[in-house]
């Protein structure tokens, strides 16, 4: 993992939700140190939104494209 031990920290936090049901979800969070070395950091240019969306039929064909889900 390219990650030491204080570098990550992942929380998984459950509760009962307003249906009655369990719900559990994940925080992930790792230092920017760490993500500045793997060479990600907000100066790249990939870590900006440059235009805009595709169109909203371009998701649902790309998952189309891709097959059953597994």
């Amino acid at each position: 993992m390219p990650f030491a031990p204080g570098e990550i920290r992942v929380d998984l936090a459950c509760g009962i939700g307003p249906d009655g049901h369990w719900h559990g979800w994940y925080d992930v969070r790792v230092a920017g140190a760490a993500l500045h070395r793997l060479g990600l950091h907000p100066a790249q240019p990939t870590a900006v939104v440059e235009g805009p969306s595709p169109p909203t039929w371009w998701h649902a064909a790309a998952e189309r494209a891709a097959g059953p889900p597994r």
